[in-house]
């Protein structure tokens, strides 16, 4: 008698994108994203009122005209993430045939929104749920638990789950890191400075306990370490600040300044911390920030690309899932009735 194979739903999410380089698109999607108390922890009512008084009537001109520089035929993260699930699966799909897997692409903001995908999920006996923060943050990654939660309280017929935290020591990230270096070096030289820039979070998140701050410094570390780079050559920061409270440091911005002046001429710069190029990168970093080096006295300014789609990269998510699947191998061989 055949029995039928168990199903697997296989989530990717990323953070989010507007739907279009827009006023009114990025309006919606910082709408949706700074409401989240785990982006924003302020007081509810205090934070709506500057929220609405302050920020969404005049932010998103802003912002949709920062998208709008590095907007391809979607926006670079979607476009990206459908292309990362995409060669997960074509990796995966074979070598797991005792399962039925379905493989998805989901953002906490934005679409395709994780809430919608998390809808047809019932029909799966297990969920794997992998957030592309390398370094876990209750900024970042928690609000994807949050969702999970939020769902789990409205079934009564519960698949498997399996969240996979973060990854931002595991051997083969480094390694995808270090090689991505290593690489644009051979083509564009080595500079006096490399410097590895972390999205940002307020210091007082750090300082009640968000573990994000020493993850990153653990992942630059290794990297420095992996390519055998002397404490000179090298340096970590925090980009991305948003408000006036203090964030951790170094900051990004601040640190290519002092370089600057101090008659350091050559610098590339890469973000660690995004498995995606995004506004935070493309326009940021490889624009915003190469402009005030060279404008501060610097000479040669290049942008590290994000993995991506890079085939480590894709190696290394590719290995996350299937130590998931190695293990529902022994357990779930048939649906769960």
């Amino acid at each position: 008698m055949s029995v039928s194979k168990a199903r697997v739903l296989v989530i990717v999410a990323n953070l989010g994108t507007p739907d279009a380089p827009t006023p009114s698109a990025v309006r919606r999607f910082l709408k949706q994203f700074l409401s989240d108390q785990r982006v924003i922890e302020l007081p509810k009512f205090l934070w709506w009122i500057i929220l609405n008084a302050a920020v969404l009537p005049f932010r998103p001109k802003r912002v949709a005209e920062a998208y709008a520089k590095v907007w391809r035929v979607d926006s670079p993260m979607r476009e990206i993430l459908e292309q990362q699930v995409a060669a997960i699966q074509q990796q995966l799909s074979a070598q797991n045939s005792k399962f039925e897997i379905d493989f998805v692409a989901a953002m906490r903001y934005g679409k395709p929104g994780l809430e919608q995908t998390l809808a047809a999920a019932k029909a799966y006996d297990h969920l794997i749920v992998l957030p592309l923060f390398p370094q876990y943050s209750a900024t970042s990654t928690a609000p994807i638990y949050d969702v999970l939660a939020r769902w789990i309280l409205q079934q009564r017929s519960l698949p498997g789950l399996s969240v996979i935290r973060d990854y931002y020591q595991h051997p083969l990230y480094i390694e995808a890191l270090a090689d991505s270096i290593r690489r644009f070096q051979q083509q564009h030289g080595v500079p006096e400075k490399l410097l590895m820039s972390f999205h940002g979070i307020p210091q007082p998140y750090a300082d009640k306990g968000d573990p994000y701050p020493e993850r990153c410094r653990k992942t630059a570390q290794a990297v420095a370490t992996r390519l055998n780079l002397a404490p000179e050559q090298w340096a970590m920061s925090f980009q991305s600040r948003f408000g006036r409270q203090e964030w951790v440091k170094p900051y990004t911005d601040a640190l290519l300044q002092q370089w600057a002046e101090q008659g350091i001429k050559r610098v590339q710069i890469m973000s660690p911390a995004f498995s995606a190029d995004c506004l935070e990168t493309l326009e940021e970093l490889a624009l915003q920030n190469a402009e005030l080096f060279l404008g501060a006295g610097g000479e040669e300014y290049a942008y590290i690309p994000a993995l991506n789609t890079d085939t480590l990269h894709i190696d290394l998510l590719s290995q996350l899932i299937q130590a998931q699947l190695d293990g529902l191998k022994l357990t779930l061989q048939q649906p769960i009735d």
